[in-house]
């Protein structure tokens, strides 16, 4: 007879190593929201403003990236439903398609899409604590920046070891145990809402004696000031808002590479399956909720936008700080020091959330033997803090490269002041390249709901994706069309994102080969019942 599995919970209370399932639906939600909310409200909607040119259509690309977003958080509620294990993603392509396809997911996660983002995020943070602290620069130099290449240097400046350092202390303090994520990721997820809140009840408040709401929505609709969208592919002409329907079509896509961004990591929750209670039900109710509240407050805040700040101010914004310059208009200079504690705490919260969830995913891959074999370990804390510690290593590295940036002419580009060479960041160019990626990830994931429902037709499913068929293949052919024009008008940024994708097959290979599975397999993240 097959002996009885006791349950992980229970498992951890006798010593045993599995996940403790300490995050209910409260918990569960604050890390949707919590993950999704960083810096990209606050400065996207200036580069979406350039694009579409008008109210109406910021508000409507806003709205569609919500709408995409939830149509995928009610797709994925199945999926999670079904396989409510650690590694979230990774398990739905593993079981939809096959190992391969679930490793080139992680793959990437861990390259760039996690490590990458945290990376982007604690130098915001950096960026906005050296608004009330000058020191903080990004050329305030501990080490110089030392040119590797004709393309590439690293340094070591205050704001970068900032981000370093946040990094480093959100990695210790999630080994601690999940209880202590978890009330980070509360206290910071309840204090953003409600500053995001807030902006929205100030510009509501505005609105009876703002000078800008009238111009900004008695012409709604009409595109003005609009940038020129110029394709990568020289037989392919420019194209603006301003040039029909086919040019705000191509022009919303274009625009919600910003917004998709800013929504992005609703999908986290699934990484901590292992650490929910009751995940069957938990995180499929936590992913609609979370993106709904998410998408209202996104939507809502530049409905703010459009109240205190002319349009040209939004698409003009000095350094694309579309919300330090609405709170300009009612505190004045003060306006700025609010927004960046504001950005501060919004950007804290997200990166614990990342933090936190990211090494799950490993910790899944190292169980079938195709990450470091240490990844597939909990600590005495019951978290995988190999993986953590994995997790931010990478991260840090990739804080420190700095892209050596070039005028049209091929000359470096300088600084006009002091004649130095200025640097870009090397994450920020490799979020661009893997934005496509990961909405590719999000489609294959939902096109393996269809795969799942036809080879597992009698699989346990507790929650089924609200309108199937059609509200996931809505979702499939609106990221699929989104993705189409990427490749026509944003190629140098789109190619480069599947080459990454693609490392992944020569290292599914390496590890197939010479990595092993624990010798005795099994889920430390079974659910509750077994």
């Amino acid at each position: 007879m097959k002996a009885k599995r006791m349950p992980t919970s229970d498992l951890a209370r006798k010593g045993g190593t599995g996940f403790l399932r300490e995050l209910g639906f409260l918990d569960s939600t604050m890390i949707v929201a919590g993950s999704m909310i960083g810096s990209g409200i606050f400065v996207v909607s200036a580069d979406i403003a350039r694009n579409v040119g008008s109210g109406g259509w910021l508000i409507l690309t806003w709205v569609c990236t919500g709408l995409l977003t939830l149509a995928a958080a009610l797709a994925y509620g199945e999926l999670a439903a079904m396989m409510p294990h650690a590694g979230g993603q990774y398990v739905y392509l593993r079981e939809s398609y096959s190992p391969l396809w679930g490793f080139l997911y992680g793959w990437t996660l861990f390259l760039v899409i996690q490590s990458g983002t945290i990376a982007a995020v604690a130098v915001a943070f950096s960026r906005y604590l050296g608004v009330l602290i000058p020191a903080i620069s990004p050329t305030a130099w501990i080490i110089k920046p030392i040119n590797i290449s004709s393309s590439y240097a690293v340094s070591l400046s205050t704001q970068q070891l900032l981000a370093v350092l946040m990094v480093a202390v959100l990695t210790y303090l999630n080994t601690r145990g999940i209880r202590l994520g978890k009330l980070i990721q509360n206290t910071f997820t309840v204090t953003k809402t409600l500053s995001l809140v807030a902006l929205v009840v100030l510009g509501l408040v505005i609105a009876a004696a703002g000078t800008a709401v009238s111009a900004n929505f008695a012409d709604f609709w009409t595109p003005r000031g609009v940038t020129t969208i110029k394709p990568d592919l020289s037989f392919v002409s420019g194209i603006s808002a301003t040039d029909g329907a086919y040019g705000l079509f191509i022009a919303l896509c274009v625009a919600q590479v910003g917004s998709l961004f800013s929504s992005d990591a609703w999908n986290n929750i699934t990484f901590t399956a292992g650490e929910v209670k009751n995940p069957r039900r938990n995180i499929p109710l936590a992913m609609a909720v979370g993106t709904g509240i998410v998408t209202i407050l996104y939507v809502l805040a530049n409905v703010s936008y459009l109240i205190l700040l002319p349009f040209d101010g939004i698409q003009l914004a000095p350094d694309d700080r579309v919300a330090a310059a609405a709170l300009g208009r009612i505190f004045g200079d003060a306006g700025a020091i609010v927004m960046a504690v504001a950005i501060m705490i919004s950007t804290f919260g997200c990166n614990n959330g990342l933090v936190l969830a990211g090494a799950r995913v490993y910790y899944a891959m190292a169980r079938d033997g195709l990450f470091f074999r240490a990844a597939a370990k909990l600590n005495a804390h019951h978290v995988p803090a190999v993986g953590l510690v994995l997790q931010g290593v990478w991260t840090a590295m990739l804080v420190l490269p700095r892209t050596r940036l070039r005028e049209a002419t091929g000359a470096y580009t300088l600084d006009p002041a002091t004649g130095a060479e200025q640097y870009g960041n090397l994450y920020s160019n490799l979020l661009d390249y893997v934005m496509f990626s990961a909405v590719l990830f999000y489609v294959l994931t939902i096109v393996g709901l269809f795969i799942l429902r036809r080879k597992r037709p009698d699989a346990e499913r507790p929650y089924r994706a609200f309108g199937y068929p059609f509200v996931p293949a809505l979702y499939i052919a609106g990221a699929s069309a989104f993705m189409v024009v990427l490749m026509v008008y944003k190629t140098q940024t789109t190619w480069p994102g599947l080459v990454l994708v693609l490392t992944g097959v020569p290292a599914y290979l390496i590890w197939k080969r010479l990595g092993a599975r624990p010798s005795q397999r099994e889920f430390d993240d079974a659910p509750i019942n077994g």
